[in-house]
């Protein structure tokens, strides 16, 4: 991922917080018949590994678990992003020489894929991601809350995803290379967007 220096972030906690936050992540894997990618839940577990590992688990039936990956795979993560026109630089004003761009944030987590089979290790992925998306519910779901054969079937339908993480990448693109009056402006701008993402960006938006 290209990264400018004003736009890098490296701390472990902010990598990990952008990845949780993300949700729905993207798996690409590079093979022999060219690059695959399916989008994923992927569970964190930072407790595994220098980096943490990723679990997740994709259809039987989606060839990417059997087609042999080249090299580590990627997991794309992507945080709020918005859209920004210079109306909103003070630069516009006093010089013109100004244009759009995009601020988002989005962690690149490399590692080796196993995808695995066990009955029992897939149960407890997906215990356990369904656990974490469950756990602010009123009444919260559970898988033991399904028949248990009709669960051991459903499992027969689905591959397991594990990637320890070797390497992860951090961006966030933020207006950080604008002055502190064009940082203003664009976080007084997106702040009043209908647009949630929009307004999120606009809350990370460095003051000072």
């Amino acid at each position: 991922m290209y990264t400018p220096p004003a736009f890098r972030e490296d701390d472990p906690q902010e990598l990990h917080a952008i990845m949780r936050a993300a949700r729905l992540s993207t798996l690409v894997t590079a093979t022999d018949a060219g690059l695959m990618a399916t989008p994923l839940p992927f569970i964190l577990d930072e407790t595994e590994g220098e980096h943490g590992t990723l679990y997740g688990h994709l259809a039987r039936a989606n060839g990417q678990w059997n087609t042999p990956a080249t090299g580590e795979a990627l997991v794309i993560f992507a945080g709020p992003d918005a859209y920004v026109t210079p109306s909103w630089y003070a630069a516009k004003r006093e010089h013109g020489k100004v244009v759009p761009t995009w601020n988002y944030t989005a962690v690149h987590a490399h590692g080796p894929v196993e995808f695995f089979e066990d009955e029992e290790r897939l149960l407890e992925a997906v215990t356990r991601l369904t656990r974490l998306h469950e756990e602010e519910r009123t009444a919260p779901w559970a898988v033991s809350d399904a028949p248990p054969p009709f669960i051991r079937g459903q499992l027969k339908g689905i591959v397991g995803v594990r990637i320890p993480v070797t390497r992860l990448e951090g961006k966030r693109k933020l207006s950080q290379n604008r002055s502190a009056e064009d940082r203003a402006g664009v976080a007084e701008g997106l702040a009043q967007s209908e647009n949630a993402g929009d307004r999120a960006i606009a809350g990370m938006i460095p003051r000072s």
